[in-house]
C-alpha cells in the first residue's frame, strides 16, 4: 500500500527542479522523490529552510542527519496538519524519531490548559512511517547491526558482566568471562545439553549450556534465534561453557499515576465487515461509553480508548475469507467503522493503530491507515491514527503506552516450549513478558514480515513503557512485569475457521478499564452471556 505522505495536490518533478534551479542549488534524488509526494507550498518552504540552515549548494539527506537540531526546528516551525506532514517526511527519510518525540512536544500546552480547552492531553511520541523500497542484503545487515549495537550498549551497563570481552579476544582457557552476542543457531546435543552459536561484530563462537546447570538450562530452553543476550562462563576460543544467561530486559522503577480520576479503555480486533462481527455487542459498548446504561459514574470519566489493530476484517487476507464477509468492499468496511466510532462521545480520544487485516502493508512497522481506503476515519476529529507499533503519551502524569498488534505472538508460542505446552494463546500476557525481557517485539528474523531500517530497528523497545497493550489473540489478559502493566485486549468477532486454524480461542466483548489515578483495573463484559 502507498504510504500516506500526501496532501491535496502533488508537486510535479518539473516544478521542484525548476524551483531548485531558480534558487541556485541542487537536491539529491532520495530527498527530491520524498518532497515530490507532498504539497507544493510545503515542499518549497522545507527546501528554503534546509538551505538556510545548511548554507550548502547541494542539499542532501546527509546534511539532514548532520544538522539534526536545526531539522527539529524546521519541524516545529510548521503548525497543525502541515507539521504532521513535515514530521512524516523526515521520519520516512530515516531521521531519528527522537526529533519528533522531543521537539514536537515543546509547544504543547500543560495538562491543565488542555483540560480547559476540552480534549484530554495526548502526545504521539513514536509513530513510524518508513517507506518500502527494493531491499538488498546490506539493508538487512545494517538493520541487525544497529539492533545489536543498541542492545550491546544496554547489556554493557549490567554490573554482573565481569571480564566482558569481544569474541575475537578470547584465547586460552579463561575463567569468569562474559560475552555479548546474537544467537545464530541452537540445537540440543545427544547428552541433552544445549549448544548455541553466538556472533558479535568480531567473530563467532560455540557456547554450551550443560543440562545439570538447572537455572541456566531453563533460560537456554527459551532462547530464540537472533536473540541478543549476554552469557557468563568460562572457556577458550573453541567453546565457552555457560554459567548464566542475561537478557537486556526492561524495568520501571515506579508506576506513574494521574493526579485526577480518569480512565482509559483498551480493545482491538473489531473485524468490522466480517459476518462474525458482533455489532450489537459493540453498540452496547458505545451506549455504555455515552452514559446510557446506568454507567455515568465511571463512563463520563473515560478519556482514552485504545484500539490496537485489525479494525476491519479486510479483503483477501486469507483463502476463502470472502465467504465469511458481510461487507466485501474494503472502503465500505471503513465507512462502517467510522459510523460506529462516530457514535462515541467526542471528548473521548480514540487512538487507533493497524493490524494485519487493515488496509496497509503487512510488513512492520505498519504505517497509519491509508487515506485512500480509510478516508471516513480521517474525518473523525477525536481519532488519532498511529503506526503499528507506536508509543502514545496520555494524562497529566505522562503515562506512556506502547501499542503493538502482535503478529509475532504465534512465532513466540511456536518456538518456546513452555508457551506452546502451556496454551499461551489463552494467556497472551505471558508472551508479552518475553518481548519485554528481550526488549524486542519480534526478535527472530522470520517471525514477522518487517521493513529493515538503516538508522534504527522500529521493533526494538528503547525505553520501558508504563503500559504495553496488544491484540491479535482475541483474549483479554492482564499482568505486570517489572512494574510495566501488560494489557492484552479482547475482540468483537466470534470464532471463525481461520481463528481456529491459527490457534486462537476468542473470548470476545471484554474491555479492560484502567483507573489512571489508582492503577486499579477491571474487565467490562459486553457479551450476551455473563462469563467469569
Amino acid at each position: 500500500m502507498a504510504l500516506n505522505l500526501k496532501l491535496i495536490g502533488r508537486m510535479s518533478n518539473q516544478e521542484i527542479l525548476k524551483f531548485c534551479l531558480e534558487n541556485g542549488f541542487i537536491i539529491d534524488k532520495e530527498l527530491f522523490e520524498s518532497l515530490s509526494q507532498i504539497d507544493v507550498s510545503i515542499a518549497k518552504k522545507i527546501i528554503e529552510k534546509i538551505k538556510q540552515v545548511s548554507n550548502e549548494r547541494l542539499i542532501s539527506k546527509t546534511i539532514l542527519f548532520n544538522k539534526s537540531q536545526e531539522v527539529s526546528k524546521i519541524v516545529t516551525s510548521f503548525e497543525n496538519e502541515n507539521k504532521k506532514v513535515v514530521e512524516r517526511l523526515f521520519i520516512s527519510l530515516g531521521l531519528n524519531i527522537e526529533i519528533k518525540k522531543e521537539k514536537t512536544l515543546e509547544k504543547e500546552p500543560r495538562a491543565e490548559e488542555e483540560e480547559e480547552q476540552g480534549p484530554a492531553s495526548l502526545r504521539i511520541i513514536t509513530s513510524h512511517d518508513i517507506p518500502t523500497k527494493k531491499f538488498k542484503v546490506n539493508d538487512f545487515v545494517r538493520h541487525f547491526r544497529n539492533r545489536f549495537l543498541e542492545m550491546k550498549k544496554i547489556l554493557q551497563e549490567r554490573a554482573e558482566l565481569q571480564n566482558l570481552v569481544s569474541i575475537n579476544k578470547i584465547s586460552g582457557n579463561k575463567q569468569n568471562l562474559s560475552i555479548i552476542g546474537a544467537v545464530l543457531s541452537k540445537r540440543t546435543t545427544k547428552n541433552k545439553n544445549i549448544l548455541l552459536e553466538l556472533e558479535d561484530m568480531t567473530g563467532r563462537i560455540s557456547v554450551l549450556v550443560n543440562h545439570e546447570k538447572k537455572e541456566a538450562y531453563e533460560k537456554a530452553k527459551e532462547i530464540l534465534l537472533d536473540d541478543i543476550l549476554a552469557i557468563k562462563g568460562s572457556g577458550n576460543s573453541e567453546i565457552v561453557f555457560v554459567n548464566d544467561i542475561i537478557y537486556p530486559d526492561l524495568c520501571l522503577s515506579e508506576r506513574k499515576k494521574s493526579e485526577k480520576e480518569e480512565y482509559a479503555l483498551f480493545t482491538s480486533d473489531l473485524h468490522v465487515g466480517s459476518l462474525r462481527f458482533l455489532e450489537n455487542n459493540f453498540l452496547k459498548f458505545t451506549e455504555w461509553l455515552n452514559g446510557n446504561l446506568n454507567s455515568k459514574d465511571i463512563s463520563t470519566k473515560v478519556k482514552y480508548l485504545f484500539i490496537t489493530g485489525d479494525c476491519v476484517d479486510g479483503v483477501g487476507v486469507y483463502p476463502g475469507q470472502e465467504e465469511l464477509l458481510k461487507i466485501k468492499d474494503i472502503k465500505k468496511q471503513y465507512e462502517k467503522l467510522a459510523e460506529l466510532l462516530g457514535r462515541i462521545r467526542k471528548d473521548i480520544h480514540i487512538i487507533l493503530c493497524p493490524g494485519q487485516h487493515d488496509a496497509v502493508r503487512v510488513a512492520e512497522p505498519q504505517p497509519i491507515l491509508n487515506k485512500d481506503y480509510a478516508q471516513p476515519i480521517y474525518a473523525l476529529e477525536n481519532v488519532s491514527l498511529v503506526s503499528n507499533p507506536a508509543v502514545v503519551g496520555i494524562s497529566d502524569a505522562k503515562i506512556n503506552v506502547l501499542m503493538y498488534h502482535g503478529a509475532s505472538f504465534h512465532s513466540f508460542i511456536g518456538d518456546i516450549e513452555a508457551l506452546r505446552i502451556g496454551k499461551a494463546h489463552e494467556t497472551p500476557a505471558r508472551v508479552v513478558k518475553h518481548m519485554l525481557k528481550r526488549r524486542h517485539l519480534a526478535p527472530t528474523h522470520s517471525s514477522v514480515v518487517y521493513v529493515p531500517n538503516e538508522t534504527e530497528d522500529p521493533l526494538f523497545i528503547k525505553k520501558a513503557p508504563d503500559i504495553i497493550t496488544t491484540g491479535e489473540l482475541h483474549r483479554p489478559d492482564i499482568d505486570i512485569y517489572n512494574n510495566i502493566l501488560i494489557i492484552s485486549s479482547s475482540c468483537w468477532q466470534s470464532t471463525t475457521p481461520f481463528e481456529e486454524k491459527i490457534g486462537n480461542n476468542p473470548l470476545p466483548c471484554k474491555v479492560p478499564l484502567l483507573n489512571l489515578k489508582t492503577g486499579a483495573i477491571k474487565i467490562l463484559d459486553f457479551s450476551d452471556k455473563e462469563e467469569k
